[in-house]
């Protein structure tokens, strides 16, 4: 039995407490580009640079408040500057569609096309982060760092492996709990949430029914930008803050997205979920796991570790591509909000 328990404790310290915090992350990016392409008609490929303007701005303000003395006690500084990230990112965001997206919007373009816009939007974004707070790493975590650690868990159970939960891994997912409710209740129960769906579901009928496709555009954005600024601070916070990486996460992000069924946001929300625990799963070295359930005549000598941690981003891929082969409307159908 205590063999049983060290196993599942192993597991529970690599795969499921860091995959519970990296599926929040992904399901908040991926319900951003759920929402603009529920409503705009188009995949939004800047939104992975947007995640990384909005943790920029927010690691600015941070350190600011940092340099005044200004924290928030055994939690992050990062969650006091997080509002300020808010406000830039969706002014950004704001400004990025009326210089842009509104003419094609206007000329009723492909969605190609404006997808093709919105590359160019990534690399002006990708260059705009690179130049203003640079390409190198950046760790902006401050206060407690764990809320508990592995040698107190081994201590408490008298286990020999230990599981540790991060100050920023809890702050994730209850973050993410509460984003995601407030989005579905605003969504289901409010006005402006009702016309959006009404909107995304059928545009024609939508406007002879007398919706502002102006408004509703409008408050996409805003709601767009602000998830992918939560999600591009909580990754950060979580892990560190590095331009190119925010750019890498867009295939997971996309994957997601898609996996849940592009459109729906409770695809993208379990679509997260999903692409997180099989990069997790597919590149943990299960040696020591299989070492607590096997006689040690049958532990293998190899690290049991199906892919390396360089290729997790490949197992998103690889699980895009069967899902658009298999299923292409994804777990959930999509196209619906």
């Amino acid at each position: 039995m205590t063999d049983l328990l060290n196993a599942l404790a192993l597991m529970g310290n690599y795969v499921i407490v860091p995959g519970l915090a990296y599926g929040s992350q992904l399901a908040l990016g991926a319900l951003g580009v759920t929402l603009i392409y529920s409503i705009l008609r188009f995949s939004n490929f800047a939104h992975g640079d947007t995640m990384a303007f909005g943790a920029m701005l927010t690691i600015l303000v941070t350190w600011w408040f940092q340099s005044m003395g200004i924290t928030a006690g055994p939690l992050p500084t990062a969650l006091l500057a997080l509002p300020f990230g808010i406000i830039g990112t969706v002014a950004f965001a704001l400004i990025t569609d009326r210089v842009v997206y509104r003419y094609y919007r206007r000329v009723k373009a492909a969605s190609i096309v404006t997808m093709m816009a919105s590359v160019g939007v990534m690399f002006v974004m990708n260059g705009m982060v690179r130049v203003i707070i640079g390409p190198q790493e950046q760790r902006f975590a401050d206060g407690a760092r764990f809320i508990i650690k592995a040698r107190e868990f081994k201590e408490m159970t008298g286990l020999s492996e230990g599981v540790s939960i991060r100050t920023t891994q809890a702050i994730t997912v209850v973050v993410a709990l509460i984003v995601v409710a407030l989005l579905f209740w605003f969504l289901q129960k409010s006005r402006t949430g009702k016309a959006m769906r009404a909107y995304a579901d059928n545009e024609d009928l939508a406007l002879l029914s007398g919706i502002n496709p102006d408004k509703v555009v409008l408050v996409a954005w805003i709601i767009a930008a602000t998830l992918a600024t939560i999600a591009g601070t909580l990754y950060g916070l979580d892990k560190s803050f590095k331009p190119f990486t925010y750019f890498q996460l867009l295939l997971p992000i996309f994957a997601s997205a898609i996996v849940g069924g592009i459109g729906n946001p409770v695809g993208a929300v379990a679509g997260g979920f999903v692409i997180a625990f099989s990069e997790m799963s597919f590149t943990y070295a299960y040696k020591r796991f299989a070492g607590y359930l096997l006689p040690p005549d049958w532990v293998p000598d190899g690290l049991l570790q199906l892919l390396g941690t360089d290729y997790k981003f490949a197992v998103s891929f690889v699980i895009l591509v069967l899902v658009l082969l298999v299923r292409p409307t994804g777990i959930f159908r999509g196209k619906v909000l």
